[in-house]
Order: C-alpha cells, then structure tokens, then sequence
C-alpha cells in the first residue's frame, strides 16, 4: 500500500470515501467543489492502483493544524490505513513547524495512540467551528475536540 499526496484524479474516489461516512452522520460531507480546492491538503492510501483512504492536513495558524476527512475504504479497516494517513498528517506538519495539531472525532481511543488528548472546545480557536455550522448535528455533535503537541514552541517573533 503506497501513502502519497492525492491527485486530481483521487478527487472522486476521496469524495465517494468520506461521503460515505457522512451519509452516516459520522463526518462532514464534501463536495467535488471544494476536494477540487483543497486537493493540495490531502493524502491518499492507494491499493492495487485504487484509492482506499484518504486524510486532509489544514493549516490553520502558523502554529496549529488539523487533520481532517480522514475516511477509510471498510473492507479494510483495522489495517493500518488510517494510522498511516494520520502519520503522513503529522510528519506534513511537523515539516513545517506546526507545534499543535487537532482533530474533532468520534472516535477519540483511535487518536489517543497517535499522542491526542481530549480537550474543552473552547481551547481552540473560533475560526475552527465556522465548518460546524455547515452540520445537520450543530451545535451539538458529540465530536470529541483533540489536541497533540508535535513541535518544540518556536520564540516569538
């Protein structure tokens, strides 16, 4: 299984992915229009030439990032996929100093392995929850907002 920065030509099958979990009230859902966008975010899990997985780094601030749509195909849960796409996540990160990254899940016990704590919402940043208001569930998810310190605090500048 090869891990890589999606292409244009992943766009579909990612969306296919995590729609599939959204249909589910498990993730936000995704339109072509904005995978298209922020294509350059993403990392995909490719199988026999098929895309299995899929994962987005955003950058928030200069010291905060967020994996996000993070979505694996279910024939092959519990492989590894998703553990994987969430390293290439982090490593992407910490190679351009980002300090904290975050995840708002519904599985915390998965992100836990990876150094995540849970942590008050109200510890991250506004700007973060203005794709909530996009959610059929808002203001009230269950979402489980959580934090990983991945890089030493740079000086301030």
């Amino acid at each position: 299984m090869e891990i890589r920065q999606a292409g244009l030509d992943d766009v579909r099958e990612m969306q296919r992915l995590i729609n599939s979990y959204a249909e589910e009230g498990r993730m936000l859902a995704r339109s072509l229009g904005e995978l298209y966008e922020n294509v350059r975010d993403h990392f995909v899990a490719v199988e026999d030439g098929r895309v299995v997985g899929c994962a987005a780094l955003a950058i928030v601030w200069d010291d905060l990032a967020e994996v996000k749509s993070l979505a694996v195909d279910r024939d092959l849960s519990g492989r590894g996929v998703g553990s994987r796409l969430v390293e290439a996540c982090i490593a992407e990160a910490r190679s351009m100093g980002v300090e904290r990254i975050f995840v708002l899940t519904y599985v915390p016990q998965f992100f836990r392995r990876f150094g995540f704590a849970e942590v008050d919402r109200n510890q991250l940043p506004h700007k973060i929850w203005a794709e909530c208001i996009k959610c059929p569930k808002f203001p009230e998810c269950g979402e489980v907002p959580m934090v990983a310190e991945i890089g030493p605090r740079r000086a301030e500048k």
